[in-house]
């Protein structure tokens, strides 16, 4: 199943508990309670078995009645595929055995990822320049992309398009086109398209010293180190 068909199937959503408790035998009830204790990290069979102390017909024709009444699920452990693994179904997977945001049923979403990675440069390249948090809002504001993202996701999401050189990372110094960015404030910067094959090309801007100077964060406009003394900046300006 994709994330990509349409804004319904991107969120995962959680499902309901509909069955009563009260109706579970001795031995549900028994096998019911460790599943559920193990919370968003369930529990495979084995383990189950030993905590559980039942014989393993038991086990198994409860575990198919507790699936019937959906008090649990199986789900994918992604450290151990080939491991049956069951989690009461209130509770999501964590991260440890789902593998994340990256992760659907257990493969990693290609799919999604390239679609992100994607959207992200469209956002940069719209805006010239973008904070991690203007690409993420512009991101979850999306009207077709009915998911919510982190920072976090992002950033990594933007690591990846700074590595296949589509972005770079710079650095806010207050003026021009970054006199909306807080000074010295990390930010992405789209690298255009040009020279033989295609091959990305940073301008004169892309090469401002501001960017990769180590010491921006003391630089200020009236300070010892500033944009007024810094002789780098005033080479960057004469070219």
């Amino acid at each position: 199943m994709s994330r990509l068909q349409g804004p319904s199937s991107l969120k995962r959503k959680r499902p309901e508990l509909n069955s009563p408790v009260q109706s579970l035998t001795e031995h549900e009830r028994i096998l019911y309670d460790v599943i559920r204790s193990k919370q968003d990290i369930g529990i495979w069979t084995r383990d189950m078995k030993k905590e559980a102390k039942l014989p393993d017909n038991v086990v198994n024709k409860s575990l198919k009645a507790l699936q019937v009444k959906n008090l649990i699920k199986e789900v994918v452990n992604i450290q151990n595929k080939g491991r049956k693994h069951f989690m009461a179904t209130e509770f999501e997977p964590s991260k440890e055995i789902s593998g994340g945001a990256w992760y659907l049923e257990g493969s990693l979403d290609t799919e999604f990822i390239e679609s992100l990675r994607q959207l992200c440069k469209r956002q940069i390249e719209k805006k010239g320049v973008a904070t991690l948090e203007e690409v993420t809002d512009s991101i979850n504001s999306y009207p077709a992309f009915n998911v919510d993202v982190t920072k976090q996701q992002i950033e990594e999401i933007l690591r990846t398009l700074i590595w296949d050189n589509a972005i770079m990372e710079v650095k806010s110094n207050g003026m021009g086109e970054f006199a909306s960015i807080p000074f010295g404030k990390v930010c992405y910067r789209y690298i255009s398209k040009g020279g033989l094959g295609g091959e990305p090309r940073a301008g004169a801007l892309a090469s401002i010293p501001c960017g990769v100077c180590p010491r921006i964060s003391h630089c200020t406009p009236d300070g010892v180190i500033s944009p007024k003394t810094c002789v780098y900046y005033q080479k960057w300006l004469d070219f």
